[in-house]
């Protein structure tokens, strides 16, 4: 990511945060909070259906939306790489990268690892036009271990533990170094997926999962100063494999998701939100935060409604080699506003998936992945293990 030259050396952080991952940002009241990469969705096949994944069937990527779907895996191993460019239509160098593995280690557990690097390329900073450039290359990475076990036939439960560093200060009075910041955050998850079910005219199957994200400390960009939440978040959801007949498979799932992140709002009650009350929204700790989230909007339950996101997908599977994905997600006007469909399709040969998607925002607000084709391959390989 070039730039003019300009002192981009003034320009605070968290500006430079709220430009590159809240474009839709409008109101005082939309939660925000640092390393957001991690609520990217991060590989094609849950970008096709509307950004969901924690009730879907199991794949490679599940670390990021519900590692305890990995007790469910139908192969020994799993092996996925993708990569999401971001801000495609302005800059060319801003994307997202991630590599995801899994391992049975018997039919009732496996564990997984997996890493999230996202960068803002190469940023130029001048203090004056004719300085020479010095390069800078914020980015952000979190890398993730997981361990999930079959509590029951049809249940499984997951924990996991992620390392968050977000290297994105820039550099001061003309040096070359920066300081990352970093913290650690664990994930609670559980799927259910039913025993296959003989129905009239077709065999059915059911899902549902639920996943609590990135429980952890504030991330500290200098010392001393200002605290910042990341991204704790709940995830919910559930689905229907329409099991066709032995080549067709249908699979469509909802799925709900809250930040647990308090509500930023008029402390002292003077009209507006300001450095005041963010003093004050940043004395609050990360689980107190978790618990306040629940009831702190102003303006009550209504409002606590509008902080859920839903979304909707669907995915058509012939001879589980062919596959046809869709997808629609909201989120409230007051909030966010992001509202968008995805489509996506993969392909298999072998133990080789090609996965792809689409998305096609119907905001009025400019959505960063608006028009962004993302790409992911996956490697299913050694044993199968039978989950029915």
């Amino acid at each position: 990511m070039k730039t003019s030259p300009l002192s981009l050396k003034k320009i605070p952080l968290l500006l430079l945060l709220a430009f590159v991952f809240r474009l839709s940002a409008q109101e005082d009241r939309v939660i925000t909070t640092a390393v957001p990469f991690l609520t990217i969705a991060a590989d094609a096949r849950s970008a096709g259906m509307g950004d969901m994944g924690v009730a879907t069937s199991t794949d490679a990527f599940s670390q990021q939306w519900n590692a305890a779907k990995f007790a469910f895996a139908e192969r020994k191993m799993g092996i996925g790489v993708s990569y999401t460019p971001y801000l495609e239509s302005i800059i060319t160098d801003i994307s997202l990268l991630n590599a995801s593995f899994y391992n049975k280690i018997d039919d009732q557990s496996a564990f997984a690892l997996s890493l999230r690097y996202f960068t803002l390329g190469e940023i130029e900073l001048r203090q004056f036009a004719n300085d020479p450039g010095t390069l800078a290359k914020p980015n952000e990475l979190a890398l993730d271990g997981s361990y999930s076990l079959k509590l029951s036939p049809t249940f499984s439960m997951a924990v996991g533990g992620r390392f968050i560093r977000s290297n994105l200060k820039l550099p001061q009075n003309g040096t070359e170094d920066s300081q990352a910041a970093s913290t650690f955050a664990v994930d609670v998850s559980g799927f259910y997926r039913s025993r296959e079910i003989a129905y009239d005219k077709f065999d059915g199957r059911w899902r549902a999962g639920f996943n609590i994200s990135n429980l952890g400390g504030k991330i500290v960009y200098d010392e001393g100063g200002q605290e910042n939440f990341i991204p704790t978040n709940l995830k919910f959801g559930a689905g229907f494999d329409f099991i066709l007949d032995q080549d067709n498979v249908i699979g469509l799932t909802t799925e709900f998701n809250k930040l647990l992140v308090p509500t930023p709002k008029d402390f002292n009650d003077d009209g507006v939100i300001d450095s005041t009350d963010n003093d004050e929204y940043q004395q609050i700790g990360f689980l107190n935060g978790v618990f306040k989230s629940f009831g702190d909007a102003p303006d009550g339950f209504g409002e606590e409604l509008k902080e859920f996101t839903w979304a909707l997908g669907a995915e058509y599977s012939y001879q589980d080699a062919f596959m046809i994905r869709t997808g629609y997600f909201n989120e409230s006007e007051d909030k966010g506003s992001r509202k968008f469909f995805t489509m996506g399709a993969g392909f298999k040969f072998k133990a080789a998936q090609i996965d792809l998607s689409y998305l096609f925002s119907t905001s009025q607000v400019k959505n960063p992945l608006e028009n962004t084709l993302r790409f992911s391959l996956t490697f299913n390989l050694g044993e199968e293990f039978y989950n029915d």
